[in-house]
């Protein structure tokens, strides 16, 4: 395992180390973790984000294809009905 410091620790050893070269590390040490949250809350909030659409539109698809069916459903020619002779009817004597 590698040896690291914790941000309390790099702080704690700032204050035993006080050379000009230990407080120009020390400084960059501490941006360094506070760049390191500043990311690790941009990608949480990112991903709190991504979770919410998609619990927003998780039904989404089933209503797409609703839609999709009933327009389809629009576009189909209705199924031909025997047509109704509209008038009056003579019939010969001789037909019947």
């Amino acid at each position: 395992m590698p040896y690291v410091f914790t941000e309390q620790g790099v702080a704690m050893l700032s204050t035993v180390l006080n050379s000009k070269r230990a407080i120009q590390v020390n400084i960059m040490i501490m941006r360094a973790f506070v760049k390191l949250r500043e990311i690790l809350l941009t990608h949480k909030e990112l991903a709190i984000k991504l979770e919410s659409l998609e619990k927003k539109y998780v039904d989404h698809d089933g209503k797409i294809k609703v839609i999709f069916d009933a327009i389809k459903q629009l576009l189909d020619p209705p199924p031909a009905k025997e047509k109704k002779i509209i008038g009056f009817h003579t019939y010969d004597n001789d037909k019947r």
